[in-house]
């Protein structure tokens, strides 16, 4: 099987929501045949008339069928609810819940069971079968009512931004391996590749978005065959077909088409496997429809930046100048694209502060964010944060003509409205203020 063939398979089974309940409904039926075969081979009896027990497995079985039924539907109508509020984006991860998949699992299970052992019932009724089935259905009433409690709970904005973010925190350190320490603190020179042109160029064959990509393998191909590999697409890009794939430079004449093609995964909606900047686009798409004017709901927009601040110290932190990936003998072997701090810090604060510039609340969040990285994130990433308090505060002047409101709107506050404490002061501002008593 092939690296893309797992790949797709692996995403295939966490994002598919029938899979498992499907394969616990032949469980159900393949268990019940075992059980009843132990139990005529053992003489094992309940002592209860058999009209008595169809009865009971009969209104099992209608009532559990009615509950899957009753689920898949709450889930559907309160996804689709939760996606048109905060944003669809976030429908594959809800979808992925693997708490939602064993519950409607276990559902499935105990109706495919219950039916079972009620088709055998003759002239006897199987005692641990059908306490099985009986005392079944009470565990998964209450599995409903968990259900039902957990599902509403976690398609709530803070649980959504939550999630997401844990999520995005998981891929930037897959991605992002390395510290940010002082033996890394310069961003590495221009890559030139010996040759001016490519020896071959690699064409995609259908569109998609770019999901991931095998990096150990391209690397072992390119080492089997001597050459560097330039793979075109970052992550999260949309590819169409006859769209540069890869180029091929100092060899390589021989490695086929088809292999090449095979270590590239594209889809037709982005996921977070690879793709750090999903995460933050997710949260962005939350906190801009709540700024619209059909929601106005800055608190949430309040919430999403709050797990954006995190997520984005936790990338200030790290070496983001990969791309570049070597074999055992420190050659280089695929060159690939990365996001970059400017890239992160514009994709979480531009739209949010275009978007947002009407609300003070969101303003005086925006500004905390930034003077805290500012203050607790190396010297390198110090320069885009400086330039985004900037346009911060142009677009506070534009949007509030009164200087009283200016004044609140530019107060840093990490409650948005309501943190009655001084905001911290920046680095930069601590510098002006050393050099303007040093000047005096």
């Amino acid at each position: 099987m092939t690296w893309l063939q797992r790949y797709k398979l692996r995403l295939y089974i966490r994002s598919s929501f029938w899979l498992f309940p499907a394969l616990s409904v032949f469980a159900g039926l393949i268990i019940a045949a075992i059980v009843s075969r132990l139990e005529n081979e053992f003489g094992l009896e309940a002592k209860i008339s058999t009209d008595n027990a169809r009865g009971i497995l009969g209104m099992t079985a209608a009532s559990l069928f009615s509950l899957v039924v009753l689920v898949t539907s709450a889930v559907l109508l309160a996804i689709q609810l939760s996606s048109a509020q905060l944003t669809p984006r976030i429908i594959n991860i809800v979808y992925r819940d693997p708490s939602r998949k064993a519950v409607l699992s276990c559902f499935a299970f105990t109706f495919t069971f219950s039916v079972g052992v009620l088709v055998r019932i003759e002239d006897k009724v199987p005692l641990i079968s059908a306490y099985l089935a009986a005392y079944g259905f009470l565990v998964n009433l209450g599995l409903f009512l968990i259900f039902i409690d957990g599902i509403g709970k976690a398609l709530r904005p803070s649980a959504i931004l939550s999630t997401v973010a844990l999520i995005g925190r998981d891929v930037i350190l897959s991605v992002y391996p390395r510290q940010l320490d002082h033996t890394n603190m310069t961003r590495p020179g221009p890559l030139t590749l010996t040759d001016e042109k490519p020896e071959r160029s690699i064409f995609n064959q259908v569109d998609g978005v770019m999901l991931a990509f095998d990096l150990e393998g391209l690397v072992l191909l390119a080492e089997h065959h001597d050459c560097v590999i330039e793979l075109v697409p970052e992550v999260g890009d949309f590819v169409a077909a006859g769209d540069p794939l890869f180029r091929i430079f100092n060899g390589g004449k021989t490695i086929p088409a088809g292999l090449l093609q095979s270590s590239v995964a594209v889809g037709i909606e982005r996921t977070t496997e690879q793709d750090p900047m999903f995460a933050f686009r997710i949260m962005v798409d939350i906190a801009s429809k709540a700024l619209s004017p059909a929601i106005n709901d800055p608190t949430t927009a309040v919430l999403a930046i709050d797990q954006i601040h995190h997520l984005l110290r936790e990338v200030g932190k790290r070496y983001l100048a990969e791309g570049r990936a070597f074999d055992q003998k420190g050659e280089l072997r695929l060159v690939y694209s990365t996001p970059n701090w400017e890239d992160f810090v514009r994709l979480a604060v531009t739209e949010i502060r275009q978007y947002g510039r009407d609300s003070m609340q969101v303003m005086r969040r925006l500004r905390a964010l930034l003077q805290n990285l500012v203050e607790s994130l190396p010297d390198m990433r110090e320069p885009m944060l400086v330039r985004e308090l900037q346009l911060l505060d142009n677009s506070i002047k534009r949007t509030f003509p009164d200087i009283e409101d200016q004044t609140v709107a530019a107060t840093a506050d990490f409650q948005g409205l309501g943190g009655s404490r001084e905001a911290h002061i920046s680095r930069v501002a601590r510098r002006k203020k050393a050099a303007a008593r040093t000047g005096s």
